[in-house]
């Protein structure tokens, strides 16, 4: 598996800028995982404080708006798990490089979430986080710089 890691430079080594990026997005999701972590993201329910602030407001669809109303403000510890949990992954996911693209998926969904969510702010953050990660599941970064090389060779498929 280590010879394949450093084969991936040189049979995919056109994709190592995308990898870099890859690599900084997962420590940027890493550190604001942890910080949530420590911080009281997870005692306090300032996520359906935020939900209930900026959703009147937002372009979102109606079912999402009484979707959000009625369980995601109620049940804010479990979104906020979610969202912490999804974060973690998706910071292990793409530091190592392994299942890049069914994570990169997972947040295309969370950044679609925080944008319906958040207020106007942040929306050209998580704007520029969802264009990064299609970009990221489209050319499967995890395959240059990370383990998914190694799967790549041995099994084709849509995941590597």
């Amino acid at each position: 598996m280590l010879v394949s890691f450093f084969e991936s430079v040189k049979y995919v080594g056109h994709l190592l800028p995308i990898s870099f990026l890859r690599i900084f997005l997962g420590y940027y999701y890493l550190e604001q995982a942890l910080n949530k972590y420590k911080g009281d993201f997870l005692s306090r329910p300032r996520i359906a404080d935020q939900i209930a602030e900026w959703l009147p407001a937002s372009h979102a669809p109606n079912w999402f708006k009484i979707f959000a109303s009625s369980q995601m403000i109620p049940h804010w510890q479990t979104v906020a798990f979610i969202i912490l949990g999804l974060e973690f992954a998706i910071a292990i996911s793409y530091i190592i490089g392994y299942v890049v693209r069914p994570v990169a998926m997972l947040g295309i969904l969370l950044c679609v979430t925080m944008l319906f969510i958040s207020g106007p702010a942040s929306e050209d953050l998580y704007k520029t986080f969802l264009a990064t990660h299609v970009i990221l599941a489209w050319v499967g970064a995890g395959r240059c710089l990370g383990i998914d090389y190694y799967f790549f060779k041995r099994r084709r498929g849509l995941w590597w």
